[in-house]
This record gives C-alpha cells, sequence and structure tokens, in this order.
C-alpha cells in the first residue's frame, strides 16, 4: 500500500514521534538514525534530509516533546478556575505519580544535556518556561488573597526541584518509593509553600 504524501511539517512531525519513541526506548545513546527510519518504514535518507544529524534529531525531538508539555501545562493553568485549583491540577498532572509522560526522556534527556550544547538549551528553556508559569499562577493567587507566599519564584523553583528529583527516584529505581508516600510529599510541599493549613492539603 502507497504511503500517504504528508506535508514537510506533516512528515516531520511524524520523524519526531518515531524518535522520541526510539529514545524511550532505546535511550539516547544506542538509537540510530536507522531505528527512527524504520519504525516508520522509510529511508535512512528521508531522516538526513530532515535532520543532517543524529544530534539535530535528538534536539529537535526533545523540544517537540517540550512544546506539546508546555501546552499541556498552558492548558491546565490557563482554566478559568481558582489559581489553586490550577495549581494542583498542573502540579498533580507533572508529579511522577501524575499523568505526564515522558518521565524516562527527560531523564535521558537531562544525563545528555550535560555534554551536548543544543538539548541543554532545549531542556533549560523547558524548565525555566516550567518555572516561570508555576510562578505566575502563584503569584496570581496571592494578588487575589487565595494564599500566601512571599517569593513566588523561589517556590516554584522549590516545588519543580522536589518534583524532578521524585521522578528520577521513582522512574530510576522502582518501588524506593511508594508511589501513594510520593503524592502525600508533593501535596504537603505544595500546602506548605503557600501557607495553607493541613485540611486544604
Amino acid at each position: 500500500m502507497a504511503r500517504v504524501r504528508l506535508s514537510v511539517a506533516e512528515r516531520r512531525a511524524e520523524l519526531l514521534r518515531a524518535a522520541i519513541e526510539q529514545i524511550e526506548a532505546r535511550g539516547v545513546a544506542a538509537v540510530r538514525i536507522a531505528d527512527v527510519a524504520s519504525a516508520l518504514g522509510v529511508s535512512n535518507a528521508l531522516v538526513l534530509y530532515h535532520f543532517s544529524t543524529k544530534e539535530k534529531l535528538v534536539a529537535a525531538a526533545f523540544a517537540f516533546a517540550a512544546e506539546d508539555d508546555l501546552a499541556r501545562l498552558r492548558k491546565l493553568l490557563g482554566r478559568r478556575t481558582s489559581a489553586l485549583r490550577r495549581l494542583r491540577a498542573a502540579v498533580r498532572w507533572y508529579a511522577p505519580t501524575g499523568q505526564a509522560k515522558g518521565w524516562r526522556l527527560w531523564i535521558e534527556g537531562w544525563a545528555v544535556a550535560l555534554r551536548e550544547p543544543a538539548l541543554r538549551d532545549v531542556t533549560k528553556s523547558l524548565d525555566q518556561q516550567w518555572k516561570a508559569a508555576i510562578a505566575e499562577v502563584i503569584a496570581e493567587g496571592v494578588a487575589a488573597g487565595e494564599f500566601r507566599c512571599p517569593d513566588p519564584t523561589a517556590a516554584a523553583l522549590r516545588l519543580t526541584a522536589l518534583l524532578d528529583g521524585l521522578a528520577v527516584q521513582l522512574t530510576s529505581y522502582p518501588g524506593a518509593v511508594p508511589r501513594s508516600r510520593a503524592q502525600e510529599w508533593v501535596d504537603e510541599a505544595l500546602a506548605r509553600e503557600l501557607g495553607l493549613p493541613a485540611q486544604q492539603q
């Protein structure tokens, strides 16, 4: 059966989705251009036409995944409800016990970013945008009198650092921390940062 002819943007998106799947399955170091091509039944040359090197393909795949995650975050934080509800929804989704996909992908990305400047730029940008979005909603909640937080930027940094650290533990060492306990810690940390009483956790 003949393949459907895709636009350049559609083809790139297809290749990037396949690259993400292969990175999650094999790891950045092991994945090859041939793996991505084989997964889609296309030639290596086609992949290289769109992404001239493996490094460029990997960096673009992480950027693609980051945009997907950020779009979901913006949707959660853009809801017409209280800042507290939006924050809880975003933190629970992002937490390693939530529905966010790809913690294995991001842990791989952080490791490779130590040596690859292009990937470092992608992961750094994602990290900054996540923190800024969380800090902005915390500031909105403070302004609306929903809760207290003297430094929304620092609170966002502490929350995301906890979430990232728990993600490494739960993803890399299954069973090291019970998922229910990790979720309790996340809920407690959010309540503490916002100065909420125990019954509002």
